[in-house]
């Protein structure tokens, strides 16, 4: 039976001109999984990671505090890339929605506006990714919601093709590619799909069980546990625990 791990990446820069790179809480967290992971004598044989820095940033951290090593000291040779795994382009789904927010400053100055801001905002993103999945709208994205949803899948179903022997597969990729891949195993209804991605931690880990179909062909899934940063919560630290 194999066991795939699906690993949001660590915390990345919100609100400056390059989202898609960790801060270096995110880098911590990574590391911190990597080292609870140690603790747990936990063997990857697989390492799949999304095409984006975040990913690829939050693997080599992880993978580093698993073996004990240095981020620079870690190789990645042998690792699969997987634009599959890659997010939903969340940036251009909220500006769609509100075009002023194409500016990531704008979004930075909206944040900083009001002490209840980051609710506001976190309606306000709700309603755009509502608009992009409603289907109304599909000639103004460059990924329509079920182009996403298709693609999440079939990088989910490619690494369960591939006959290597592996048992631990860990995948680093991002919260709306988890909440897709959950649905799909789950069969949980796309008006939950928000609600679940606005749950998952940073270096949240969502482990799903695969076996064997009756046939022999068809596989069977269970989902292990879901959004589990016990990692994160054995620091006694709250502000270790992020969702950005």
């Amino acid at each position: 039976m194999a066991q795939l791990y699906l690993i949001r990446h660590g915390q990345a820069s919100f609100g400056s001109q390059n989202y898609d790179q960790l801060s270096e809480l995110g880098a911590q967290q990574a590391t911190q999984l990597g080292n609870w992971w140690a603790q747990r004598d936990l063997n990857i044989h697989r390492i799949v990671t999304g095409a984006l820095h975040r990913h690829q940033q939050t693997a080599v951290a992880c993978i580093a505090g698993l073996r004990g090593q240095e981020s620079s000291e870690v190789e990645t040779t042998g690792w699969h890339m997987d634009a599959g795994f890659n997010e939903y382009h969340h940036h251009e789904v909220l500006a769609r929605h509100v075009p002023e927010f194409d500016d990531p400053a704008e979004v930075k100055r909206f944040l900083t506006s009001k002490p209840d801001a980051g609710r506001a905002f976190q309606d306000i993103f709700s309603a755009a990714v509502a608009r992009w999945m409603s289907g109304q709208h599909d000639a103004e994205y460059t990924e329509t919601w079920h182009a996403f949803q298709q693609r999440c899948i079939r990088a989910f179903q490619q690494q369960l093709a591939l006959d290597d022997g592996a048992k631990n597969i860990a995948i680093f990729t991002s919260g709306g590619t988890i909440s897709a891949i959950c649905q799909h195993v789950l069969g949980i209804p796309d008006a939950k799909f928000s609600e679940l991605n606005w749950s998952l931690v940073n270096t949240g880990v969502t482990r799903i069980h695969v076996q064997p179909g009756r046939d022999g062909h068809h596989n069977r899934f269970a989902l292990a546990y879901l959004n589990n940063f016990s990692h994160l919560e054995i620091l006694n630290n709250p502000k270790c625990i992020t969702y950005v």
